[in-house]
């Protein structure tokens, strides 16, 4: 196949000298055709040529009907923009798809790699101008994609700590934000910025749980004698056993509703009795009871609180029996009250985000239990709890019991 042979453009000077020597020498020949035949050749250009050129500047003087150069040349831009806004169009559909959830803009990874899928339908330059990215960031990444040393130290660090972030944001099952993989690569030794940890997270497209609205899980029976509410929303304790809160949530599965009971230790958040089951009963609340009890062994000289809501089965006279033998005074949230049991309901909270919402959906109540036991030991032993300092609640106790051994040999 021959290839077509490549013609420019006439200059602009030469096809007004085409036409002005055309007027001032045309009654020295018979025909406007004699004309163009013996100039045009002399000028190095077709008879057709120059006659186009002439019919043109007498309709650009008024002299002949047709479009003038002017309207001409808008005509060719507006198609141009026409071209290009269809395109653009094109892009924007694709790029709709393809960064679908990305927000307002999406990360340059991602940019990038849509760039590679469509720079064979649309070229570079097209997807660039649509998309707000610089043609040169593209290539500059291409080039750092083929030759890894052409990389600035700046990327360099990025790629280091991209991959920290990830194993902190896989460590935590997708469930830490930038704070908490913040908090988490320090503890680990990596020095590193906030807003780095945020910027690289946007670029990588990690996020981590959100927490929803507040869900009512008891029903205050306000039937039942109860007694006074002794914490009065002061949620703090000096040591270990000496203040729990319980309180349950119910779950959604394939096999019907199941419910999860808590009791959590105040001082370190720590979560020392769990129970999941299909009927939320006094016994259900009470095998969490008994988990903490058992695995806490208060005494009558901790001068434990237990303190929860007004819901039934916490008022009931079997949990109220199994508290009191254990020593345990009992302590229950006042009528009218939204935050008479805040701290559980805000563990709760973490739970139905970081687990329920997170994992779901749930197909029995097998399922349930095995997550909730996963999430217990990673809240009690990994998960880090801004409320006391960035450390898990294990570090917590312990740091207390070592502080305490340290006083009593220096007493």
């Amino acid at each position: 196949m021959t290839k077509q042979r490549f013609t420019p453009a006439y200059p602009a000077e030469l096809r007004e000298r085409g036409v002005r020597l055309f007027r001032e020498n045309r009654s020295d020949y018979a025909s406007d055709t004699a004309a163009y035949k013996a100039i045009a050749p002399k000028l190095g250009c077709s008879p057709d040529s120059l006659r186009v050129w002439c019919q043109q500047a007498e309709r650009d003087a008024g002299q002949r009907g047709g479009l003038t150069s002017a309207e001409k040349d808008r005509i060719k831009e507006l198609e141009r923009e026409v071209r290009e806004l269809r395109q653009a169009n094109e892009i924007l559909k694709k790029a709709s798809a393809y960064f679908a959830g990305g927000g307002a803009r999406p990360p340059v990874s991602q940019m990038i790699a849509f760039l590679d899928d469509q720079r064979g339908v649309f070229g570079v330059g097209p997807i660039c101008r649509v998309m707000g990215i610089a043609p040169s960031t593209y290539y500059a990444f291409k080039a750092v994609e083929r030759d890894p040393d052409l990389a600035s130290d700046r990327t360099r660090q990025d790629r280091l700590d991209m991959a920290a972030i990830k194993q902190a944001f896989d460590g935590s099952r997708g469930r830490y934000g930038a704070r908490k993989v913040w908090h988490q690569l320090r503890r680990n030794g990596h020095d590193i910025a906030r807003c780095t940890v945020e910027r690289l997270m946007n670029g990588m497209g990690l996020q981590g749980v959100v927490r929803g609205k507040k869900v009512v899980t008891t029903n205050p029976d306000t039937a039942q004698p109860c007694p006074d509410d002794k914490v009065n929303r002061a949620f703090v304790a000096d040591m270990p056993n000496q203040l729990w809160v319980s309180d349950f949530t119910y779950v959604s599965s394939w096999q019907g509703m199941v419910y999860v009971a808590f009791v959590i230790d105040v001082f370190a958040r720590r979560i020392v009795g769990w129970r999941v089951s299909t009927s939320m009963t006094t016994g259900f609340v009470l095998d969490a009871l008994n988990q903490a009890i058992c695995q806490r062994a208060p005494s009558e000289a901790d001068k434990l609180i237990h303190h929860s809501d007004r819901g039934s089965q916490y008022l009931s006279i079997r949990y109220t029996e199994r508290l009191a033998e254990a020593g345990i005074d009992t302590s229950v949230g006042s009528v009218g009250d939204s935050y008479d049991n805040a701290l559980a309901e805000s563990i709760i909270g973490l739970f139905k985000t970081e687990v329920i919402k997170f994992l779901g959906p749930w197909k029995a109540v097998g399922q349930v239990e095995w997550e909730t036991l996963k999430w217990v030991d990673w809240y009690n032993n990994t998960r880090l709890h801004s409320a006391i300092g960035y450390v898990t609640p294990n570090e917590a106790e312990e740091a207390f019991y070592a502080s305490l051994n340290t006083d009593e040999k220096a007493a």
